[in-house]
């Protein structure tokens, strides 16, 4: 069945006890790349016509296998997706979110995150190829999370500079460079969508300490979810109780 291109834009703010609620005025922000003039909101445009969809958590098939390549563009089934998964990773408290973490097929990831400069970077990109080559050499440990692991972290080593290379939803080239905590961002993203959720690249004893956080914050972690939702009126269609 076709989607219609989008809903119905609304007014849409997030509520008090959200990160996003407090940005400071005035940061810096780059859309796509791009330096954006003027006040960015504190939710992606596109977040106003989503809908929450469900986030699918480790041990899934979808999140352990490569995604396979965006060949449609500029459809209005794109276009919903990545209105539903701005919407999701905001609802979920999340800096980045990839298509198969909303339990779709598709080289895809929406992101909203901050740089170590305290430059703000937003956007999507479809098919993202990492450039190694313009990619740092310096390893930065530092702590990582994931919306499929909901209530868990733990330190990781990741590359302190990474490009990475890809199209935008009407199918334009896109580069993005990350640094800091961004490009751990832009990694994170890329790794889900070659099949792999971050645990996957720590010892098996670290592995285990997290999943076991998982189990104990993971009902108080969803409940949050369906609040944030119930607070900015969006509609629910994550089935998670």
């Amino acid at each position: 069945m076709t989607e219609p291109a989008a809903a119905p834009a609304r007014s849409l703010a997030p509520p008090p006890d959200s990160v996003r609620a407090r940005i400071p005025a005035g940061v810096p922000v780059y859309v796509l790349g791009e330096r954006y003039e003027g006040e960015y909101p504190p939710l992606a445009p596109e977040a106003a016509r989503g809908r929450m969809l469900r986030v699918t958590e480790v041990g899934e098939e979808i999140l352990a296998r490569r995604c396979a390549e965006a060949t449609g563009f500029g459809t209005p089934e794109l276009t919903r997706l990545v209105d539903d998964m701005f919407l999701t990773m905001y609802l979920a408290e999340g800096a980045g979110l990839a298509a198969n973490q909303v339990g779709v097929d598709l080289r895809l990831f929406v992101y909203d995150c901050f740089d170590d400069e305290g430059a703000r970077h937003v956007g999507h990109v479809l098919n993202p190829v990492l450039d190694e080559a313009a990619s740092g050499r310096t390893l930065i440990d530092d702590v990582e999370g994931c919306l499929s692991v909901p209530g868990a972290q733990h330190e990781l080593a990741r590359a302190d500079r990474t490009v990475v290379h890809g199209v935008d939803r009407e199918g334009h080239p896109v580069t993005i460079e990350g640094t800091g905590y961004f490009a751990r961002c832009l990694q994170h993203e890329t790794d889900h969508l070659n099949g792999m959720v971050y645990v996957d690249r720590l010892a098996q004893r670290a592995r285990r300490a997290v999943l076991t956080d998982m189990a104990e914050a993971r009902g108080t972690v969803l409940a949050e979810r369906r609040a944030r939702a119930a607070a900015m009126g969006v509609e629910d269609l994550s089935g998670e109780r």
